[in-house]
């Protein structure tokens, strides 16, 4: 597997409340773990990365050999879980870090499938063929508005709500965590980001970039046309292929 990532402050927030991390273990399976804090210059930085750094030493710790997809899941839905409970105790006990969050995309990929857990609207897209197909859904108040028809998803790009999720990691003692599978040939493309990219570059875009620029400037390219096209937020895209 090949892994381009890459994350940035953006042109307009004093500081990165996004955090990721990747890897791959001896068997050619690799990891990834994205997540965008929030609440304030402190809360967000510290939520995003102690989720990052708790689900990133659960899966190299735990993952084995040729686990069946119900362990996979147990394992990325579990690790989140934890992350959840650490990130609400903290923030209680520390009245600076109340309100506290992230949203968080946790994916393992084989040579056979993707695996992937997610809250919040970090994003995950596969890319193959020409299309792009997002495998995450968002949760969030615009997308409960696209599903129950009262807005388009054009509609939604410029929603003045469009920042509301619905679930976070750290804000309530329980999270509900959503999983999906998704089968691979082995030509696709792995994409998972937050919406800092997701809100300054178009689908079609993403897609162009993916398909046409080698892959080493993936992550590069994405973060940078976001940062041109305006850079409102923090910004991180990690790509992943063979």
């Amino acid at each position: 597997m090949r892994i381009s990532a890459k994350t940035d402050v953006g042109k307009v927030r004093p500081n990165n409340q996004d955090s990721y991390a990747a890897g791959e273990f001896q068997n050619g399976v690799t990891w990834v773990v994205v997540c965008d804090g929030m609440g304030g210059y402190r809360g967000g930085n510290i939520a995003s990365s102690a989720a990052v750094k708790t689900i990133s030493e659960r899966i190299t710790g735990s993952y084995r050999e040729n686990m069946t997809s119900s362990s996979i899941k147990n394992l990325l839905v579990t690790s989140i879980t934890n992350a959840n409970f650490e990130i609400f105790d903290m923030a209680a006990a520390n009245e600076e870090l109340k309100g506290m969050g992230t949203t968080v995309v946790a994916a393992l990929i084989t040579k056979k499938a993707i695996y992937i857990a997610h809250a919040g609207d970090s994003r995950a897209y596969l890319a193959a063929d020409g299309k792009l197909k997002q495998i995450t859904k968002d949760h969030s108040v615009v997308q409960e508005l696209v599903d129950s028809g009262e807005i388009t998803r054009e509609q939604a790009m410029d929603h003045p709500q469009k920042n509301l999720i619905t679930r976070a990691l750290g804000v309530e003692e329980i999270v509900k965590v959503d999983f999906t599978v998704e089968d691979i040939k082995g030509d696709e493309t792995l994409l998972i980001c937050t919406d800092g990219l997701t809100n300054e570059v178009t689908e079609d875009e993403i897609l162009r970039v993916l398909s046409e620029k080698p892959f080493e400037e993936v992550a590069d390219t994405l973060v940078n046309m976001a940062n041109e096209n305006g850079g409102n937020d923090n910004i991180t895209a990690v790509a992943i292929t063979r």
